[in-house]
Formats: structure tokens, C-alpha cells, sequence
């Protein structure tokens, strides 16, 4: 076979073809085993019909590939193959836990969540997917949640082109078969955003539905896992997201979700960043969790949480030990639900509190239009004005060297989101309240800080003269959405 050249961290393909048969899809299989060195790789193929087998793989190391392969089918049993992996610095590769409560890309360098919810704006049609892509690209937001299924919720009352499974509401599906046609454009969809350098947190399952999709057997629902698996863990910018609010999802039991995630930490080769989202906010938040997954299980590689809330951040860090992302925390809008109405100068201050507490926080946006598109499930055109100042806060903490920021003690500055990096750079932000100067004991002791007053609605930054130690008073303008920024001298 031939032996072709493959970029670190881009896609292999082999096709395989074989009889045209349906039934391909639930009575037949195939894997491979890749080697490199001393590293082996368990990769599953998957149907694409008309006869067509497909394997797929990303290499993570440079060097030469062999793979042999597995199968139910006698003729495609022990075909092998092999292809070189060359580097390729310009390639970050996927996004991955760093330090912990962190992100970086798999060449190391940090990477820092800014993401936005369009539920399903792969569904709309071209013209709203483009005037989407073209939002996309002119905003800050690097991460965007979306749904594998359609949805059905309020605004969401139309009826799709097409499903994962063949057939449509009136004459119901094919369980037993995929619709290849619409993962081919999921594909395109998912690359697009690639190429904008935007990570595609794919919601697997999802409880708002008229077609029967969130009631699946349980062996549709595993057959599936694996089949989207097999797709797209070659795809370095995908996420898996479980669910959005599983435990909405009544028929599931926890034992599924156990048995899902596990699946999928299984069989994808790539380890791709896996989560799970909650709708319920238990009364005594993460320690009264009847209505939250575990965050514990070490297959989730983050805590993906709906809260409004992010005095809590510090805790759920502490709690689950790895990075929090706060995925839902009402959205910026006019809808008349109160999920869906906040101001844009709260849906800031919610990314600023996040940021400086040691998480991060993920947009939203749902004004009401004549049309109907709705970003939030539509996407379409971004209107809120929350867009630049995120941005704002993007460019403040990505310039210079990494910003790993740690919560400090609340203490008696319980009014105060307070983070440093390092003990050497740190961001304050006072949110609504309105200081007119701040006594600054929250600085170590025998340290000195240069300080920069931000705001961050005007999107100013003001030095500040002179240098600051612990106990110092630092005059403040007496307004809502201040923020310092603290360099060590």
C-alpha cells in the first residue's frame, strides 16, 4: 500500500470497500491498531454506506505509522498499511488540561477559553451559517457549544432538512442505519471552524426534542457514540459534551452516563476533552448533587457547570480538582425568561469574576428579531454589547508570557473577585460596586506592584503612578466595572 505523508496532528484516511450492504452499519466492524515506537493506538472505522469502510486517525507524534487492521469481514482481516508523520510547527494540535486548572494547546502553548452557545446553528440554512461563520470570525470567542441532534424548544419550532438517522417526524427512522449525508456536512461545519481556530464543543445528547432522539435504546444510543467517535476524533478542535442538562434526560440513568463517558474515553485515541452539563442547581451547590454528575470521575477532563453564580468557582475548583468552565450562566438578551435576559454589562462582569476566581465562563446572546434568529440556538449575526469588552478581557489576558490565575482568599475582600498568576501578575475587579479608593492589604507583604486601573465597559486601561505595597491606598473612580490589573516591581 502506499506509504503517504502525514502532518503532526492532521488526519489519516484509508478507505476500504467492500459489498453494498445496510446492514454494515449494526452487523459489521472494523478497527485497527496503529504502532509508532513504543506508542500503539486502538482506533475504530466506521460505515459510510455504499459499500465504503473509513479509518481515521491523527497522529500525535512525528515518525512512521503502521496499523493493522480488525474486522468482522473476512476480506478486509489483517490489511495493513503505514504512512510518516512529519512535524508541523505551524499546527497547535488539540486543546488540552494544563497545570491543572488550565488549558494549553498540545504544543504547549496556553490557550484560554472565550466561548459562545449556538446551540444549533448548523441546522439553519446556508445563509444563516455563513452570516454565523462570518460573526464568528470578527469576535473573540475561540470554543462554540452545539448540538449533534436538533433541538426543540421554544424559537426552535422548525422542521430540519435532514438527521443523523435517515427518515423524518412524520414517518420516523432508521435507527439501524446513519445518515452519512448529514455527517458529511457536519464535517464541513466542524472544519470550518477549524480553520477560524474555534473548538467545537459538541452537545452529544439533549433533552429538548420532538423526534424521539432523547429516548433512544440504549443500544441505538452506544452504536451512535461509537459511530461519531469514529468520525470525528481525527478532528483536532472537537470536544465532547455529553449532554446539555442531563439530568433532564429522565429516561437515562446515571448508570448510562457512566457508561457513555467511559465509552468514549475508551474509544477515542485522540483524548479528547470530555464533559458534562447539569440543568439543576442543587440548593447547597456541588455538595448536595443529586442532581449533578460526579465531576470527580477522572475521565472528565473539566467540570462543565450551569450556575449563575461565581462566588462558587474557587470552591469547584477545590471540589473537582481540574478546570471549571461555567458553560451557562444566563445570557444577554431580551427573551422573556430570566435565563435569557441579563444586560450585557452583567454578562461582562460574569467573565470578569470568572477569570479572576480561576475559571471561565462561556457566552451567550438571545435578543428577539423580526426573523426569529436567535443567536443563542440560530447563531446568524452577533447584536449584543457585551462582544467587544470580552474581547477586551481576551487581550488582556493572553499578551505577555501565560496567565495561570489562582483565586486568592476572599478574607474580609469578600466584594473583590481577586486572582493571581504567579504572585506576579493579578487582576481585581470590584463588579458593581462603586469604591472610591481601596485599602490594599490584599498584597503580600514586602512585594511592590505597579497598578493599572482598568475599565472595563469603556475599555480603558490607566496606569497608575508610583508603585503600591501591602496596606497602600489606591485611589478609585467611585463607578461600576472597575478592575486592576497588578504587575510585580
Amino acid at each position: 500500500m502506499e506509504n503517504p505523508e502525514i502532518a503532526l496532528w492532521s488526519r489519516f484516511e484509508s478507505q476500504f470497500q467492500v459489498s453494498d450492504d445496510p446492514f454494515h452499519f449494526t452487523n459489521s466492524w472494523v478497527s485497527a491498531t496503529f504502532f509508532c515506537e513504543n506508542t500503539s493506538r486502538h482506533v475504530w472505522g466506521f460505515y459510510n454506506d455504499r459499500g465504503c469502510f473509513v479509518l481515521r486517525f491523527m497522529p500525535d507524534r512525528p515518525g512512521k505509522w503502521r496499523y493493522v487492521l480488525s474486522s468482522s469481514l473476512p476480506e478486509l482481516e489483517g490489511l495493513s498499511g503505514e504512512f510518516n508523520c512529519t512535524p508541523a510547527p505551524a499546527i497547535k494540535g488539540p486543546v488540552r488540561c494544563d497545570e491543572r486548572y488550565h488549558f494549553c494547546y498540545s504544543n504547549g502553548e496556553p490557550w484560554y477559553p472565550f466561548g459562545t452557545t449556538a446551540y444549533v446553528w448548523n441546522y439553519q440554512s446556508e445563509a444563516v451559517q455563513e452570516k454565523t461563520l462570518s460573526s464568528l470570525a470578527a469576535s473573540p470567542f475561540n470554543k462554540i457549544r452545539m448540538c449533534v441532534f436538533p433541538k426543540h424548544y421554544r424559537y426552535n419550532l422548525a422542521e430540519p432538512a435532514r438527521f443523523p438517522f435517515p427518515g423524518n417526524i412524520e414517518k420516523g427512522f432508521d435507527y439501524s442505519r446513519f445518515d452519512t449525508a448529514f455527517f458529511d456536512e457536519l464535517e464541513k461545519q466542524i472544519s470550518r471552524l477549524d480553520e477560524l481556530g474555534i473548538e467545537a464543543d459538541l452537545i452529544l445528547f439533549h433533552p429538548y426534542d420532538r423526534w424521539g432522539f432523547s429516548r433512544l435504546p440504549e443500544e441505538v444510543d452506544h452504536r451512535y457514540l461509537r459511530y461519531i467517535v469514529a468520525r470525528l476524533a481525527s478532528f483536532k478542535n472537537i470536544w465532547w459534551s455529553l449532554a446539555n442538562e442531563y439530568d433532564l434526560l429522565k429516561e437515562k440513568k446515571m448508570s448510562f452516563w457512566d457508561a457513555a463517558i467511559a465509552q468514549i474515553k475508551r474509544e477515542d485515541p485522540s483524548g479528547h476533552l470530555i464533559s458534562i452539563h447539569n440543568w439543576h442547581n442543587p440548593p447547597d451547590h456541588y455538595r448536595s448533587n443529586a442532581h449533578w454528575y460526579d465531576h470527580h470521575n477522572p475521565a472528565l477532563t473539566h467540570a462543565s457547570i450551569q450556575h449563575h453564580d461565581m462566588h462558587f468557582v474557587p470552591e469547584w475548583r477545590a471540589a473537582f480538582n481540574k478546570p471549571v468552565m461555567i458553560d451557562e450562566c444566563c445570557y444577554e438578551g431580551n427573551v422573556d425568561l430570566g435565563w435569557g435576559n441579563i444586560t450585557a454589562q452583567k454578562m461582562v462582569s460574569l467573565f470578569w469574576q470568572a477569570v479572576c476566581l480561576g475559571g471561565y465562563v462561556t457566552h451567550g446572546e438571545t435578543y428577539l428579531n423580526d426573523d426569529e434568529i436567535i443567536w443563542w440556538s440560530h447563531g446568524g449575526t452577533l447584536k449584543g454589547e457585551s462582544v467587544p469588552r470580552i474581547a477586551f478581557l481576551r487581550r488582556i489576558l493572553e499578551e505577555g508570557p501565560a496567565r495561570r490565575i489562582e483565586p486568592l482568599p476572599w478574607g474580609s475582600h469578600w466584594d473583590t473577585s481577586m486572582g493571581m498568576s504567579g504572585g506576579n501578575w493579578g487582576l481585581f475587579y470590584f463588579s458593581d460596586n462603586c469604591p472610591a479608593y481601596k485599602m490594599m492589604t490584599m498584597l503580600p507583604e514586602g512585594d511592590e506592584y505597579q497598578v493599572d486601573i482598568i475599565d472595563t465597559w469603556a475599555m480603558t486601561i490607566t496606569p497608575q503612578p508610583g508603585t503600591f505595597r501591602h496596606g497602600d491606598k489606591l485611589a478609585l473612580p467611585g463607578r461600576p466595572w472597575i478592575a486592576l490589573r497588578l504587575q510585580k516591581i
